[in-house]
């Protein structure tokens, strides 16, 4: 079977075919080609997929993925990128191993194509010259046969005729014999020009054009192989990936099934526990005793704390509502005065024994929450340093939280001096690489450093301790005292409420209206001020790296260059943005501050 005997006279059906060839073989690429784009797409929005529900740094929600479920919906995410990093696995290889190996192979072929069709068309051509030229000799035989015949009866005519002289016949004869001889030189020239055609055409239809048809079939039949195996790669690329997605919906299964219940509950239990006891039982009031009528008024904040009348200051006690109120609020400000009904033998009107329970539990169901402007909780809001607005338990990992931070960055801080001091005593053997003189300075920041955190390390592990019991409770005795002393001086403060702790270990919480409305209105009016983003007025430096895992903050690393949009107010924090949506609060400490002279609040340091 070959195109070259089979197909002999098929030269432009073949050149047509051939044509079309390259043209499936262009189409498959560029189908190879859209399918890496379509890859690239989907592992593109499977990334940002991922990322979209990725949790927020120092956030809230960051908070919650401490818990088993959240955690295998965290591993979820994360098998997620290693699922799209295959399809980019896939388009890679494709792109690699078809794309580009079979454009550079559709090019080697429109080469060799053209050659082989140049070569045919070229022997085509000579046996086309060669029918000519026989043509030619056979048209000029056949008219020098036509004039030697005619110059032959001329000479026959003249012969006969009497009338003609001697010489006319002569010349008549030798004319008709030049004609003959050149007749036979037109059939010499005919025959050989016919053996020539003859020996030239079987050589075109016998060996050329078979050659150049058998080479044109070869190529077509590599053509048609590399397609296959380009198929076959194809489907390779995909089946290599295929174990790798295995293993991640396999990391998916084991994460679904490292989901435990019952330790998300016991987690929640750690996070919300306060420590309090519930509260005890509401005491009957008796209005018909005027005698108990100051001791029922009472009964709702003196349920648990009875033995120690001494420590009620507030009139209007929630002591016994504490489980309702919302524990996220800034500790209310000492109350005012101490209401007629604290005084032990005050009178007290019938209207105002009705007050206690039912006026409060009204109050109480009617009572909105304080909204907080957004730029106090930013800095940190009200939270005493000492977290003592926090249930027990709650504080207590506060505080241990905060002694495990500071010891870190003591640890840091000492690493850094050890560094240093090595780095001296370098410089001590061999001069010629450093002055040790110069590391003095540092040396000497570091170590005051280290004395700094240590010292703020045992203030909250003093705090710790308070907490847990091991030192006797200093901070209610301050706080008592307090209390009492802005009861007997009602003058001093206008608009405030209760001390945050009553006497019994239960939290309280209330604000005048008065009050209230004012609050209101500084918080909104702060929160027109933050609507509009505020202009960077410098940059900064990170001198230091810094984790901000609190709200409001941002974590920084070292080296890091920012934009800063709010200088130090003198509380040891400066505001700086990152980008347009990252902005948040740093240690003052932790960067360098270059400020803008021309920038709108800034101010000019020497």
């Amino acid at each position: 079977m070959s195109w070259g005997t089979e197909l002999w006279d098929q030269f432009d059906n073949l050149e047509k075919h051939t044509q079309c060839g390259i043209d499936i073989l262009e189409k498959y690429i560029k189908f190879v080609k859209e399918r890496t784009e379509i890859e690239l797409s989907y592992a593109k929005q499977l990334r940002n997929l991922s990322k979209k529900y990725q949790p927020k740094k120092n956030s809230k929600e960051e908070e919650e993925y401490r818990y088993t479920a959240c955690k295998a919906f965290l591993s979820t995410l994360n098998e997620m990128n290693d699922y799209a990093g295959q399809h980019e696995v896939i388009s890679e290889n494709m792109t690699s191993q078809i794309i580009v190996e079979l454009a550079r192979y559709v090019q080697e072929l429109k080469q060799e194509r053209k050659s082989h069709f140049h070569d045919g068309r070229k022997a085509q051509q000579h046996i086309e010259t060669c029918w000519k030229q026989l043509e030619s000799s056979k048209r000029r035989f056949e008219r020098d046969c036509k004039e030697a015949d005619r110059a032959q009866q001329y000479f026959e005519k003249m012969d006969a005729d009497i009338n003609v002289t001697k010489a006319d016949v002569e010349k008549a004869r030798q004319q008709a014999q030049m004609r003959h001889q050149m007749a036979e030189d037109s059939k010499a020239d005919y025959s050989s020009f016919l053996q020539k055609f003859n020996h030239e055409q079987h050589e075109y239809y016998h060996t050329h054009l078979p050659n150049i048809f058998q080479k044109i079939q070869e190529m077509e039949e590599r053509r048609i192989v590399r397609v296959g195996e380009s198929m076959k790669t194809y489907a390779e690329v995909d089946r290599q990936v295929i174990p790798i997605i295995g293993k991640c919906l396999d990391e998916i299964v084991k994460a679904a099934n490292s989901i435990d219940q019952k330790n998300d509950s016991q987690l929640v239990i750690e996070a919300y526990k306060s420590g309090f006891e519930p509260p005890g039982d509401v005491e009957f009031e008796d209005y018909t005793q005027p005698m108990k009528r100051t001791v029922s008024d009472n009964s709702l904040s003196n349920s648990r704390g009875e033995g120690k009348p001494e420590l009620k200051f507030g009139g209007k006690s929630k002591g016994k509502l504490w489980p309702f109120i919302k524990k996220n609020k800034p500790p209310p400000p000492p109350p005012a005065s101490a209401s007629p009904s604290a005084v032990p033998n005050g009178p007290q009107s019938p209207k105002q024994q009705k007050e206690p329970l039912s006026h409060r539990f009204n109050e109480f169901m009617t009572s909105k929450p304080k909204i907080h402007c957004f730029r106090s909780l930013k800095r940190g809001g009200a939270t005493p340093e000492d977290f003592s607005n926090l249930p027990p338990e709650q504080r207590r990992k506060k505080l241990q939280q905060k002694v495990d931070e500071l010891n870190k960055e003591i640890q840091k801080e000492m690493d850094q001096r050890d560094a240093i001091t090595k780095m001296k005593d370098v410089y001590l053997k061999n001069p010629q690489m450093g002055d040790p003189a110069s590391l003095d300075h540092k040396l000497t920041e570091v170590s005051q450093n280290i004395e700094k955190l240590r010292l703020e390390a045992q203030k909250f592990e003093a705090w710790l301790a308070e907490v847990e019991g091991r030192l006797p409770a200093r901070g209610d005795q301050a706080r008592r005292q307090s209390g009492m002393y802005d009861a007997q001086n009602p003058a001093t403060v206008n608009n405030c409420a209760q001390d945050r702790e009553s006497p019994d270990g239960s939290y309280t919480e209330e604000q005048s209206q008065e009050s209230e409305v004012k609050v209101l209105a500084a918080d909104f009016d702060d929160e027109f001020d933050d609507e509009e983003p505020l202009p960077a007025i410098g940059t900064c430096k990170a001198l230091y790296t810094f984790e901000g895992q609190n709200e409001g903050t941002i974590s920084v690393v070292e080296g890091e260059t920012l934009y800063v949009i709010e200088e130090d107010k003198g509380d040891g924090w400066t505001r700086i943005r990152r980008n347009e949506d990252e902005e948040g609060y740093v240690p003052t400490s932790y960067v360098e501050v270059y400020l803008d002279k021309n920038a709108k609040g800034a101010k000019t340091y020497i």
